[in-house]
């Protein structure tokens, strides 16, 4: 990490978290974010879904909601970047405060409850991406919804055109009753009007499953079920928990989803799980409390065939991205494999 992105970052822990967020992203806009230097390596080169990622560390969604530092974040060094989430139209999300840092656990909670400017400000921003970035939009529904599950299906139509991916988001805790999409009969009927929209596009995008921690073995099965007879190209596993096991900060009793440290082994059994009920056949992005190689390189080992990551970025800036991808190769010649793909699963059985 260099001084600047060190004092940097001391300097926006000091500040209130969401107005912080907001400076980090204006940061990127202008350009004067020091950008780490990429680390290239035919050896990380992923394959998934039909979509060619550079490296296999990807920036989650919630970070850039409104993919307004798309420039910026192209040159982050990530292999592949989701912004979002977008609902059809602009909702201000929860009262503030709705984002907390937790440094004693190195976590976060945020109940932001999907505040964004909408699918047609949003798709505008979108339609001027850099080239070269693989881009993918969060879909979801807004909280006054008559037909949540249609609402995934407008933001895609919408937006779709100027994605390289887009992901189904059924497992964000701060919209109500949002997580009931995840049972099998609404989840089966929401994916085929997803999958019915992206059909109608003139070029063919990958749907991503974004699904909760917070499941049962039933749950899972179902949702592995019916994501492979929908034909989903990828699950992402998971989003933020509404667990609190653990914890020590202040703030451990705040409302909302909580990432960081702390989820990283429920994430990772989950993961492990869906990798065990699919058999290898359906890709698995893996994210939840990845803060160095290590920790990304066991969700691969673990069936993830790429990571995504956020969190950590408030505590170690997009150096670590860098440091990932370095790591990744070290501990792929400790190991003695070639390539990434070699890896995937290979400690799958740590975790079942």
């Amino acid at each position: 990490m260099s001084l600047i992105e060190r004092a940097g970052l001391a300097l926006l822990q000091q500040m209130d978290p969401e107005r912080a967020h907001g400076l980090a992203l204006r940061a990127l806009q202008s350009g004067l974010v020091p950008m780490p230097e990429p680390v290239t390596s035919e050896r990380l080169r992923v394959h998934l879904a039909g979509l060619s990622l550079p490296n296999p560390v990807g920036l989650a969604a919630g970070f850039d909601k409104n993919a307004t530092a798309l420039h910026g974040l192209a040159r982050a060094g990530f292999g592949f970047v989701e912004v979002g989430a977008a609902t059809p139209r602009p909702q201000q999300g929860n009262p503030r405060p709705r984002l907390f840092r937790l440094r004693e656990d190195a976590a976060v909670i945020n109940r932001f409850g999907f505040n964004n400017e909408g699918a047609e400000v949003i798709a505008a921003r979108l339609a001027k991406r850099p080239e070269g970035m693989v881009l993918g939009l969060n879909l979801g529904a807004n909280k006054d919804s008559a037909d949540r599950a249609a609402d995934f299906a407008t933001v895609l139509a919408r937006c779709g055109a100027h994605l390289d991916f887009a992901t189904v988001n059924v497992s964000s805790p701060n919209t109500e009753s949002l997580r009931d999409l995840q049972g099998a009969e609404a989840l089966a009927a929401l994916l085929a009007g997803v999958m019915a929209a992206r059909d109608r596009l003139a070029r063919r995008i990958p749907v991503f499953l974004k699904i909760a921690p917070d499941l049962s073995e039933q749950d899972l099965a179902d949702i592995a079920r019916v994501a492979q007879a929908a034909n989903v190209d990828a699950i992402i596993a998971t989003n933020t928990t509404i667990t609190r096991d653990g914890l020590t900060s202040p703030n451990a009793s705040q409302t909302g989803g909580l990432s960081g440290a702390p989820l990283f082994d429920l994430s990772t059994r989950v993961l492990a799980r869906l990798s065990h009920l699919t058999e290898g056949a359906l890709p698995l992005i893996g994210v939840g409390g990845i803060a160095s190689a290590e920790d990304a390189y066991a969700k691969i080992r673990a069936g993830a065939s790429a990571v995504q990551l956020y969190s950590a970025l408030t505590y170690q800036g997009l150096s670590l991205v860098g440091q990932i991808n370095r790591g990744l190769i070290e501990l792929l010649d400790r190991d003695g494999f070639a390539s990434l793909q070699e890896a995937v699963g290979t400690d799958r059985a740590r975790w079942l």
